[in-house]
Parts: structure tokens; sequence; C-alpha cells
């Protein structure tokens, strides 16, 4: 069984380096012991798991099937590892976070609190920013980003939503008539958040979903800039929640059809893929990810 093991393992990091050659320099074997184990493995299942070229490998449908659980295996070994280990050392080191501007005012600042108290040794780099930094030239760990991710080499995890609302100074909807339903308000001005493209659903229980792609007359790429252009009666916005509270709360801007809501903004974590597996990146998605505030 130890035997399998090892073969089994063997064979995952060649999958994850693409060749034998680049497996063996990882694991610190030649190329013919890191094949011959694959080749045991292969025939002690009774079955193909590589296809072989000159150029690269790929995985047979077996090899799929059987990769999934190598992977599991292998990170429920470094879990292991790594929780035995912590016993030993407190994590520290530097650490650099890029976020969006608006994030400052939202509960990921109190993640990111919370993930200071428990590991003071860890220097917290934090950049604050709307222009979307390079993770990998610009020495980045930590990308934490809003909207819909695109095709990335980049790894991700998704660390929650961010409710939204359409909102309007009480002066510039009175100057319009009352809107009854999402398409009233596309003769409307509207202000675009330019990190977020300005086309949603409008969703009511019981109605079928509504698009609304509205023209904007005013671009902005900062939301704080976003939201008060929106109190001050420039036009119609999509706001976060959380950044209208007090506003609405007082009066200043308006809910513009509150029976019906837009989607929601996806806030993900995306880093190196060569970040260590159990390094501080790993760490501080893990806690800010599953962090409860």
């Amino acid at each position: 069984m130890l035997d399998q093991l090892r073969q089994i393992a063997i064979f995952a990091k060649t999958v994850e380096y693409g060749s034998f050659r680049s497996a063996a320099k990882a694991l610190n074997l030649s190329p013919s012991v890191v094949s011959h184990h694959v080749a045991l493995l292969e025939e002690r299942l009774g079955t193909a798991l590589l296809y072989r070229s000159t150029r690269r490998l790929s995985l047979t449908s077996d090899g799929e099937v059987l990769l999934v659980s190598a992977r599991e295996m292998i990170e429920a070994a470094e879990l292991g590892l790594r929780t035995v280990g912590d016993k030993a050392g407190e994590p520290s080191g530097v650490l650099r976070v890029t976020a969006p501007a608006v994030l400052a005012q939202s509960e990921v600042v109190d993640r990111i609190a919370a993930f200071a108290t428990t590991f003071p040794l860890v220097q917290l780099e934090l950049d604050f920013t709307d222009l979307q930094r390079n993770v990998v030239t610009d020495g980045i760990d930590v990308a934490i980003r809003m909207g819909w991710l695109r095709d990335s080499a980049l790894m991700a995890r998704k660390l929650g939503e961010i409710e939204r609302k359409v909102v309007a100074a009480q002066r510039y909807v009175a100057r319009h008539q009352q809107p009854a339903k999402p398409a009233d308000l596309e003769g409307w001005n509207w202000i675009e958040f330019s990190q977020v493209p300005l086309k949603f659903e409008f969703r009511r229980r019981g109605h079928r979903a509504v698009q609304v792609r509205p023209k904007s007359n005013i671009q902005v790429n900062d939301a704080n800039a976003l939201c008060r252009l929106a109190c001050a009666g420039a036009g119609v916005a999509i706001l976060p929640d959380f950044l209208v509270q007090r506003a609405l709360s007082e009066g200043t801007i308006h809910h513009v059809l509150p029976d019906w809501r837009v989607d929601s903004v996806g806030v993900f974590a995306v880093w190196p893929p060569n970040a260590p597996k159990g390094g501080l990146t790993a760490r501080f998605v893990e806690f800010v990810g599953s962090a409860k505030t």
C-alpha cells in the first residue's frame, strides 16, 4: 500500500509539471525513476493513465478519475503536515494585498483586521485603489477584486457577494415621472462605475427577470465619487448597500424601484498560481474567505 501511495503521488506531480523530466527535477529523482513508478502504477491498475508523446503528456479518462483522488490525498497530507507544523512556529513575513478603494468601507476591512490580530507577526502592506494592479509584475501577493473575473492564469476564490441598490437623489427623482417598471429608467441619466459594466437585470418575485442596458452620461472610476454624484442629483447609479445605507436613512437619496432588486457583485481573491500552498497567501485567503463578521 505504501508503494502505491508513493506511486500515486508521483503520478499527480507528473501531471502537475507536465513531463517526467520536470516532475523528476521537482521531486529530486531521475526521469527514469519517475517514469518507472508511473508504469508500475498503470500495471497494478491494469489501465493506462497517461498518453505519452515526444512533446507532451496527456491524461486518459482513467487518469482523470485517479487524478481527482490523488490531489485530494496530497492536499489532505499537506494539511496534516501544516497543522502539526503550525504548532512549532507562528506565521510571519510580509504580505502585500491590493483591493478596490470602495472596499475600505466594507466588512472586508474587518476581516483583514481580524487576520492581523490573529497573526501579529505578519506585516501587511495594504493598497486600496481603483486602479487594477497587475499581480505578477507589481509583486502583489493577493488582489481582492469586485465584479466578474475574466479568464486568467491566476488562482481565485470567491470571498462573498455585495448587494446593490439603484439610487438617485430625491430632487432628481422628483423631476421625473415615478417609474413603475425597470424599462421606465432607460431614459434617465445614469452614472456608470467604470470597473463594473452598466448591464444588469432587475428581478422581482413572481416576475420574469428584466434586462436593462441604459446609457450613461457620466462615467467615473471611484465608487465614493459615484455616490457623491448620485447624492448631488447628477443621475441614477447602482451602488453597494454598505455605501448608501447612511444616505438612505438620512433621506439624501432615494431607493428607486425598491420592489425590484439587481444582481449582487462577487468579491474575489486572486493570487499567483506558484504561491506555496501552506504559505502566507494561502493562510490569508482562507482566513478572509471564511471569517464571519
